[in-house]
C-alpha cells in the first residue's frame, strides 16, 4: 500500500521506491511510470501457507491473528492475501539476487519464530495438498471481500501459492518490450517451479496444479503482445473506465507492468519450498530479463504465437522439466530440458555481469529435481501427505 509523505511523494512498500506525484499523466494518472529505478533489480513476493500442526498440518484460517501481532521488523514486509491461509512476504528491491535472497531467508526466520509462538507453522509450495473449499475463508480486508463479491464461488476454491518476481525497467517502452518478449520464457519458468502436483489428497497428474486451480479466475495467464505502453494503458484503462476493475492490480497475467513501482512482475511461478530454489529462479528471471533487453534472444515466431505460448503454458503445468514444448521455428516440440541448455548457455555473461551466475548454476539441478517431483517421490509412511507438509514446513528456514 502507498503511504503519503509531506513531499508529495508515496512510498511503495513492496518494492521499496518513492513515486513523484507531482509527474502524474492527468489523463491517466496510474500509469505515470516510476523511471527513478536501477535497471535490472529486482524484488521477491512469495505466497506462504499458514499450518496447524496440532491439525494434521491442515491450512490454518488465522491470517488476522498473525497480523494483529507482527513485530516491529516484520511490519511493511507481511501482508493478507485473498485467503486467510495465506500470508505473503515481500523483500525490499535490490540490484543482487544474493542480498535479496537473504533478506527474505531473514523474512522466513522472523515469521517462523512469530507462528511457533502462536501454535503455528509456515510452508511454501503451490498448493497445500490436503486443502478443501469448504474450509477455505476470505480475508476480510475490503479487496479481498470485493474479490469475493465479484468472483463469487471462484474466491472460495482452496488456496494456491504463487513467487513472484519483480524486474526494474527505468523507461516504459522498454518495459513493454520486456513484457512481450519475457512471455517466451513464461512455460520455462512454470516448468522448473513446478512445486504442486497434489489436491485433494491425490495425485492431480499435473506439476503445477495451482496454474490450473488459479485459471479459473478471469484476466489470468500469457497476456497477449502489445505495440506500446500506450497501448497497454488503454487497453487497461479501458475496464478501468468501464468499471469492469477497479485498478489495475487486478489483472492477474502471467506477467504484468507495474508503473508505480517501474518493474516488470513474473508472476507465472510456484512458490518454491526451498529457499535456495527461490533464489535459482530469481537468478534466472533477472538473467532472461538482461538478455531479451540486450540482445533480443527469444524468435518473433514464438513471440508472435499466442496460441503456441498457451499450449506451451499448459504442457509445462502438466509435465513440468519433462515437457516437450512447440518450438514454431522447427515446427516440431522439443524436450525443454534441450531448450533450456542452448537458453543457459546465452545467459552465462549477463548472469555474470549481474552476479548471480553462482545461482544460475543451479538451474540443471532443479531441472532434473523440481519441486513437482521431489513432492511425489518424498516417502510419506503413515502419516500419509500430513508427514510431506510437516516435512515442508522443516525445510522452509533451512
Amino acid at each position: 500500500m502507498a503511504k503519503a509523505s509531506r513531499t508529495g511523494r508515496s512510498y511503495i512498500g513492496s518494492m521499496g521506491v518513492f513515486v513523484d506525484h507531482s509527474r502524474v499523466s492527468s489523463d491517466a494518472p496510474w500509469a505515470e511510470w516510476n523511471t527513478a529505478v536501477l535497471p535490472y533489480t529486482v524484488g521477491v513476493e512469495e505466497e506462504v501457507m499458514l499450518l496447524d500442526p496440532g491439525r494434521d498440518w491442515a491450512l490454518a484460517q488465522r491470517i488476522e491473528d498473525v497480523l494483529e501481532v507482527l513485530p516491529e521488523p516484520l511490519i511493511g514486509y507481511v501482508s493478507a492475501e485473498t485467503h486467510q491461509a495465506a500470508i505473503e512476504l515481500r523483500t525490499d528491491p535490490d540490484e543482487s539476487v544474493r542480498a535479496v535472497i537473504e533478506q527474505l531467508r531473514g523474512l522466513r526466520a522472523q515469521l517462523a519464530a512469530l507462528l511457533g509462538q502462536m501454535g503455528l507453522a509456515p510452508a511454501a509450495a503451490g498448493t497445500h495438498p490436503l486443502a478443501l473449499s469448504s474450509e477455505t475463508k476470505v480475508s476480510s480486508a475490503s479487496r479481498y471481500q470485493l474479490i469475493r463479491q465479484t468472483m463469487r464461488d471462484l474466491a472460495t476454491r482452496e488456496p494456491t501459492f504463487a513467487l513472484h518476481v519483480h524486474v526494474a525497467v527505468p523507461d516504459p517502452e522498454r518495459a513493454i518490450d520486456l513484457h512481450n518478449r519475457i512471455r517466451a520464457h513464461l512455460p520455462l519458468l512454470l516448468a522448473l517451479s513446478s512445486n504442486s502436483p497434489f489436491w485433494h489428497g491425490r495425485d492431480s497428474g499435473f506439476a503445477s496444479i495451482r496454474t490450473v486451480l488459479f485459471q479459473a479466475f478471469p484476466r489470468t495467464g500469457i497476456p497477449r503482445r502489445y505495440g506500446s505502453y500506450s497501448d497497454w494503458v488503454q487497453t487497461v484503462d479501458l475496464q478501468l473506465r468501464a468499471g469492469a476493475i477497479p485498478e489495475p492490480t487486478f489483472l492477474w497475467w502471467d506477467v504484468r507492468p507495474q508503473p508505480h513501482l517501474g518493474t516488470v512482475e513474473i508472476r507465472v511461478m510456484d512458490a518454491q519450498s526451498r529457499i535456495q530454489d527461490t533464489a535459482t529462479l530469481v537468478a534466472l528471471t533477472q538473467s532472461i530479463a538482461r538478455l531479451e533487453l540486450e540482445e533480443g534472444y527469444a524468435s518473433e515466431a514464438v513471440i508472435a504465437s499466442d496460441e503456441v505460448l498457451a499450449e506451451n503454458h499448459f504442457l509445462a503445468a502438466r509435465d513440468g522439466t519433462d515437457a516437450r514444448l512447440i518450438d514454431p521455428t522447427t515446427e516440431s516440440r522439443r524436450p525443454l530440458k534441450e531448450q533450456l541448455v542452448e537458453l543457459l548457455e546465452a545467459l552465462q555473461h549477463h548472469a555474470a555481469d549481474l552476479g548471480c551466475l553462482d545461482h544460475l548454476e543451479r538451474v540443471a539441478a532443479l531441472a532434473a529435481a523440481p519441486g513437482a517431483a521431489r513432492l511425489r517421490t518424498h516417502p510419506t509412511g503413515e502419516a500419509g501427505l500430513a508427514g510431506l507438509v510437516a516435512t515442508l514446513a522443516d525445510v522452509f528456514v533451512h
